[in-house]
């Protein structure tokens, strides 16, 4: 057995996520939301300060819900705003909301709604990029890169192509754990 990707260091609740979520396929439509809204909110910062933020953002958005929050104003903005449990960005907490109106858009009028859109774009199966490297790793992919361009002719923000390519490795749409992590087979599709 192999050691785990070197990305996520010692740090329990990284190891933790590396071992039990990163690159374990998603196909629920809210969940894939969610991930999508704390990726957009990572930008500018490392993915373990979101990480260690997660409750409090599951607890300020309620429970990252698009069907709740899309409803949301100014108001909400200015509570979030407050919220010292998260990153009180203005634009990304705007974003947040205009995302749910769009994913809520995307559910009524896309076949097999959101997680339909975000799979269509690797075929519908998880690709795996046999890493035997972190000199492999890659911070985008053609594929992610048209989809980060319909998801913004969509209404989306915050998903630019290394937003949605990172998004696209954490919900398993590519394997990108090295071959030699003991997660890498274990979140192989069946």
């Amino acid at each position: 057995m192999g050691e785990r990707c070197g990305w996520c260091g010692d740090d329990p609740l990284y190891v933790a996520y590396h071992d039990d979520e990163w690159g374990r396929p998603v196909h629920d439509s809210k969940a894939l939301f969610a991930k999508l809204i704390l990726d957009g909110f990572q930008a500018g910062l490392a993915w373990i300060t979101i990480l260690r933020k997660r409750d409090a953002f599951y607890a300020g958005f309620a429970g990252l819900d698009p069907d709740v929050i899309a409803d949301w104003g100014e108001p909400d903005v200015v509570r979030l705003l407050g919220d010292a449990g998260i990153v009180r960005h203005r634009g990304k907490i705007e974003a947040a909301i205009g995302n749910a109106r769009a994913w809520q858009q995307v559910e009524a009028t896309y076949p097999g709604g959101f997680s339909a859109l975000m799979w269509d774009a690797v075929g519908g199966v998880q690709i795996d990029r046999e890493m035997v490297s972190p000199l492999d790793y890659v911070a985008t992919d053609p594929r992610t890169d048209a989809l980060s361009k319909q998801l913004k002719k969509l209404g989306f923000r915050f998903c630019g192509p290394t937003i949605v390519y990172a998004f696209a490795q954490a919900v398993g749409m590519f394997n990108d754990h090295l071959v030699t992590c003991p997660a890498h087979d274990e979140f192989l599709p069946a």
